[in-house]
């Protein structure tokens, strides 16, 4: 059965391993993220969690700031456990070739600002308690930020092509083409219902011109391919670490062919699990 407790998960590692990454990508999961909350404060933190209602897991940053206090972290670790609360440490390392060339590349400082060998030789000697105790280590040396995804989601157990959050906007090209969008499909090659005088003036969410759109032998084998691609692009694209996913349609006023062809879009994905929804940019124009 599972688990309803509430999952806290901390994030910790070595400077330059991918903490910020790996906060970010929780965050992208839905997780309530903090970084660098003090140890001290944990207790507080949990003690709000609790008050409020809030409902969602959280992830915690914690690095080699802490210095001496981390030494009580097992402590206040088995105290959250005791307040009902599922607690999982990862711990990000990586090689100490990688991590100077990462300091060097980003041309950042490291936290404890000492000589950067120096500080990473501390540094990891001030954290090996802390990996011993790991629930899981992540050795980032070599991972792409799209394989670090794929690895916590993994730890997670989500289904990743359902946590990609999919949006199918429509528009016309007229009024120029969307903006930030990550695919842009031309239905222009589809009969035009702007030329039937009786659905000139409605839309492509009306049944009408959904019938007639759809009434042609080219929208349905289209429509059915349409939605395959794009559901075998999905997978590569969150190997490569992307979390949302824009797909805008375009046609030449926004209103009929763009319109209905992505309501479809978003309904066949919807029905194959995917979390989709859509947005008509000139419907209304």
């Amino acid at each position: 059965m599972a688990s309803n407790k509430r999952r806290i998960f901390i994030i910790t590692g070595m400077s330059g391993a991918g903490k910020s990454q790996a906060l970010k990508i929780f965050g992208d999961f839905g997780f309530y993220c903090v970084d660098n909350l003090p140890l001290a404060l944990f207790k507080n933190f949990t003690d709000y969690l609790k008050q409020s209602g809030e409902r969602r897991d959280v992830a915690l940053g914690i690095d080699v700031r802490e210095g001496d206090r981390l030494r009580e972290m097992p402590k206040i670790l088995n105290s959250m456990v005791q307040d009902d609360f599922v607690v999982k440490v990862i711990f990000l390392d990586a090689s100490e070739e990688c991590l100077i060339r990462r300091f060097s590349e980003t041309k950042h400082r490291h936290p404890i600002h000492k000589k950067l060998a120096t500080a990473l030789a501390h540094e990891r000697k001030v954290m090996s308690p802390i990996r011993t105790m790991a629930d899981k280590v992540i050795d980032t040396s070599d991972l792409k930020l799209g394989e670090l995804k794929e690895k916590l989601s993994a730890l997670l157990g989500l289904t990743r092509e359902g946590d990609m959050q999919i949006t199918v906007a429509s528009f016309g090209f007229k009024n120029g083409i969307l903006k930030d969008c990550d695919i842009v499909m031309d239905v222009r090659f589809l009969p035009n219902p702007f030329y039937i005088p009786e659905l000139r003036e409605k839309t492509g969410l009306d049944k009408e011109v959904q019938q007639y759109i759809m009434s042609f032998k080219e929208t349905k084998e289209f429509a059915e391919k349409f939605a395959d691609l794009i559901k075998y692009l999905i997978p590569k694209y969150i190997k490569e670490g992307k979390s949302y996913l824009t797909i805008a349609m375009g046609c030449t006023g926004g209103r009929h062919r763009s319109v209905f062809m992505a309501h479809e879009l978003a309904q066949r994905l919807t029905k194959a699990g995917l979390n989709a929804s859509e947005f008509h940019r000139d419907i209304g124009l």
